[in-house]
């Protein structure tokens, strides 16, 4: 029976690691407005932080792989009625492609997008908005009503922004542990391109005029599978610049450099504060969706657990 176990356990790992690994893909909406979000888990619970200091999450959870596009955002606009005011970039770099990053929101309006993916699939929001307004503020939660020190994020969300840790985490971390310079899963330097998914390369270093590189294109990939955290957009994080989420109208920190930055913009380093949450920015700011993960090993653990009652009675 012991051998029997310590096989179930193995398998229930290995098949659980397997599912980690893949791309999760959560759709939304129906018909023509339908849109999708990519996910990559990153797993290490209970991590030490960065020299940094940045990086250190107790949990598993799931990152999005990709920058949210315009697309998505015209989309979410007709199915939930957000009224986010995304910027023409036709005359800042000549188009406005779909899947290019959705760059000029505000953090209020990222925000709001997040609550509706929530709404949409039937969970709590994560973010506490008392008007309708699209750049209002939002109000703190109460006690009871989210976890640790984190006033600004339900405990109950299933889709919300990424704290400034669990944004580091996904560019910088890995698997096992180890941190890198750059979110190429490595810590040489990156080769600056204006597109492509080669390893070891970022969009970064282009003309304002150029604009930045469709979502899925823009660089390889860290060690957890997210691409583009570094290049191609500035992104949005939930944490206040001074690491605590308890002054809604207070600048959030952002990370990553955009396509025009400089390389040491690229650096792991690199902490930048932007202005109030109902600001609206220029053309290199987006932002990405993190959310809960699927409980893959506990629902192969109740599964396992339910084989061996069934083995041990047959047994008896």
């Amino acid at each position: 029976m012991k051998k029997t176990i310590q096989i179930l356990v193995l398998v229930i790992g290995g098949l659980c690691q397997k599912a980690s690994a893949q791309t999760i893909t959560e759709t939304f909406g129906t018909g023509a407005d339908q849109f999708s979000i990519e996910f990559v888990n990153i797993g290490n619970p209970g991590n030490a932080a960065d020299t940094t200091g940045f990086g250190a999450v107790s949990y598993t959870y799931n990152l999005g792989k990709y920058e949210i596009n315009r697309d998505v955002i015209n989309k979410a606009n007709l199915i939930g009625g957000l009224g986010i005011t995304m910027p023409s970039m036709s005359t800042v770099w000549g188009n406005d492609r779909p899947n290019n990053p959705a760059t000029g929101i505000s953090w209020n309006e990222a925000a709001r997008f997040v609550n509706m993916l929530n709404t949409l699939k039937g969970y709590h929001i994560a973010y506490n908005f008392l008007t309708s307004d699209s750049n209002s503020n939002i109000s703190l939660w109460s006690n009871g009503e989210y976890n640790g020190n984190n006033q600004f994020r339900h405990k109950d969300a299933f889709y919300f922004l990424p704290s400034v840790d669990e944004w580091y985490k996904g560019a910088f971390g890995s698997l096992d542990g180890t941190w890198y310079k750059y979110a190429t899963g490595s810590n040489n330097t990156p080769l600056a391109v204006s597109s492509g998914i080669n390893s070891g390369t970022v969009v970064f270093g282009k003309s304002v005029s150029s604009g930045p590189a469709e979502v899925t294109n823009a660089g390889g990939l860290s060690a957890f599978g997210t691409m583009a955290q570094t290049g191609n957009a500035f992104e949005w994080t939930e944490t206040a610049y001074d690491g605590v989420n308890d002054t809604p109208s207070e600048a959030r920190e952002a990370r990553g450099g955009g396509f025009s930055s400089p390389l040491e913009e690229m650096d792991s380093a690199l902490r930048i504060s932007l202005p109030a949450p109902g600001v609206q920015l220029n053309t290199e700011d987006g932002f990405r969706v993190a959310s809960v993960p699927e409980p893959c090993a506990l629902s192969l653990l109740a599964i396992g657990l339910g084989g061996l009652v069934i083995l041990r009675r047959r047994c008896s």
